[in-house]
């Protein structure tokens, strides 16, 4: 059988199709919708930056479009969802679980995200904790009073925090729920009633499985790509073995020397692909954390873009903004927008947009992205969108005369 070749614009359309960003919606979300959506991405990274609507809402809004933001924490409350450590903090849809018990029975492994040093040093406090929970029922970290002096955020948890965390990165304790985005934090047992550790499968079969879902999940990937997906340890499954055994496709991409591995369930694509009928249409915009550049390296090889978050640059050091989000237009990524919105104001912020060298501006193109970020503007209820900088500086006021256009039509 003759292995596929793709161009590198059609190797694009088929990771955006896996990705379901291939075209826009035909029709309105519904809320299973979500729920597809994660499992099509396999996870759901979690980040609490909110600028803009925070992370995983808004990696939800480029696939579905206009949706109620509570749908994420009812599917979390309902049991659909888990949270834990996937590619980073992640929601996870709840068949996977297994894929990750290894992990919280292994905890050691999770380097900076399990402090073996304080579960031995504080073991008393941590069963304190533990036993709360198991007497009052789910607890959030904000139930316990801070008595260290110290200041809040990430690197100065009070102790109990960091005990809820050590417990929640062994599997003692889950998130049975979210308010106010905080995590509501009960036993295992009670949020997943129904596992049992006689359910797991061996580290090799998980393995797989986590290859594959990653493929999938990629629609086409290159083999240094796939064990980022998951952050999965090495050693790692070759997935030439994979294709040995009929599990995966090799296909081939124009002026790449080694292959792309794609899943059987996405032949129809990859024939489609390899056809060039296979036409990306959708305009958006992505979150600093969506699984198409949170890997800086593919998203370097398969759409020329080098993409960086500089929220955690020095202010004088960044090039591009705080929380830069990606633009993608029609299956290509062509610039970046660092936006804040002003919801009291109803004011939605561009305070500096850049588009990558050699993107040819035109009409269609103006509206096209003027379009994505009005419709990004008006689900965060801030209706007045105001563009700030531009580069290059020609295209603001193209930009700015397309977004007026909309409000006006609107307002009509």
């Amino acid at each position: 059988m003759t292995e596929p070749i793709l161009s590198l614009s059609a190797a694009r359309a088929l990771h955006l199709a896996a990705q379901g960003l291939l075209q826009p919606r035909r029709r309105k979300a519904r809320q299973p919708d979500l729920l597809e959506a994660i499992r099509q991405m396999g996870v759901l990274q979690i980040d609490t930056i909110h600028v803009v609507a925070r992370s995983p809402y808004l990696v939800l809004w480029s696939r579905l479009g206009d949706y109620p933001q509570a749908w994420l924490e009812q599917a979390l409350a309902a049991g659909e969802l888990f949270e834990y450590w996937a590619h980073e903090a992640c929601f996870v849809p709840v068949e996977d679980y297994g894929l990750y018990r290894h992990r919280m029975l292994e905890p050691e492994a999770m380097g900076w995200k399990y402090s073996a040093n304080w579960m031995r040093e504080r073991r008393a406090d941590v069963e304190k904790v533990l036993e709360h929970i198991r007497v009052n029922g789910p607890t959030r970290s904000s139930d316990f009073e801070r008595t260290d002096g110290q200041g809040g955020g990430w690197w100065s948890w009070k102790p109990e925090k960091r005990s809820l965390e050590v417990l929640f990165t062994t599997g003692a304790l889950m998130i049975s729920a979210r308010h106010n985005f905080q995590r509501i934090y009960d036993l295992a047992e009670r949020v997943l009633p129904h596992w049992d550790d006689s359910q797991l499968q061996s580290k090799e079969a998980v393995q797989r499985a986590l290859l594959l879902k990653a493929v999938k999940a990629m629609g086409c990937a290159r083999a240094h790509w796939i064990g980022d997906y998951f952050r999965t340890r090495p050693p790692r499954l070759d997935p030439e073995t994979l294709v040995e055994q009929g599990a995966l496709l090799r296909a081939w991409v124009d002026d790449w020397d080694d292959p792309v591995y794609v899943h059987p369930d996405h032949a129809r694509l990859l024939a489609d692909a390899a056809a060039g009928t296979l036409a990306p249409t959708l305009t958006t915009v992505l979150s600093p954390f969506d699984p198409v550049v949170w890997d800086r390296r593919r998203a370097q090889e398969l759409f020329n873009f080098d993409y960086r978050l500089e929220c955690y640059t020095p202010a004088e050091k960044r090039k591009y903004g705080y929380f830069t989000l990606p633009i993608l237009r029609r299956g290509l990524l062509v610039g970046r927008v660092d936006a804040k919105a002003h919801r009291r104001e109803g004011v939605f912020e561009l305070k500096s947009l850049a588009l990558e060298p050699g993107v040819r501006i035109s009409d269609r193109f103006t509206r096209d992205v003027a379009g994505a970020l009005q419709r990004l503007a008006d689900w965060h209820e801030c209706p007045r969108v105001r563009l700030t900088q531009a580069s290059p500086a020609s295209v603001g006021p193209m930009l700015q005369a397309a977004l007026d256009a909309y409000q006006q039509k609107e307002a009509a």
